[in-house]
């Protein structure tokens, strides 16, 4: 596993994993799930690296490698790890065409996430509404 802002951007390739730095010591069994995709894993820490430093490193691998296909896994819960299923959608904004897979590890097990409930756990109003 490498670290995602100590790596060189031309460090890649078409598919790479990014988890949450702690995923490996937290969730172990559900590291090792991620481990036999057998794809390049980059950590990366969004309680230490601000969300704007990791997107414009990712934008380089990106530019760089061409990558068609980011995996992001992360520990349910965490106010931090959450912003890594967010860099997605800044990809999108910017007009990368990308593939995307997200996934939280609970109990050791990784759930895959989809794209539309990302969204509204970006959108609190909307969240709202359910409770009612």
């Amino acid at each position: 596993m490498k670290d995602l802002m100590k790596s060189n951007i031309y460090d890649c390739s078409d598919e790479i994993v990014i988890v949450g730095s702690c995923l490996k010591s937290m969730q172990p069994r559900a590291f090792e799930e991620i481990e036999k995709m057998k794809l390049p894993i980059f950590e990366l820490c969004l309680e230490q690296t601000h969300i704007n430093m990791a997107l414009t490193k990712i934008l380089g691998m990106i530019r760089a490698k061409k990558i068609k296909k980011i995996l992001f896994a992360s520990v349910d819960k965490s106010p931090h790890c959450i912003q890594l299923h967010y860099i997605q959608d800044e990809i999108r904004k910017l007009g990368f065409e990308l593939n995307f897979e997200n996934y939280v590890a609970v109990d050791d097990t990784l759930f895959k996430i989809s794209k539309e409930t990302i969204a509204l756990s970006k959108n609190l109003s909307k969240l709202s509404l359910i409770d009612k």
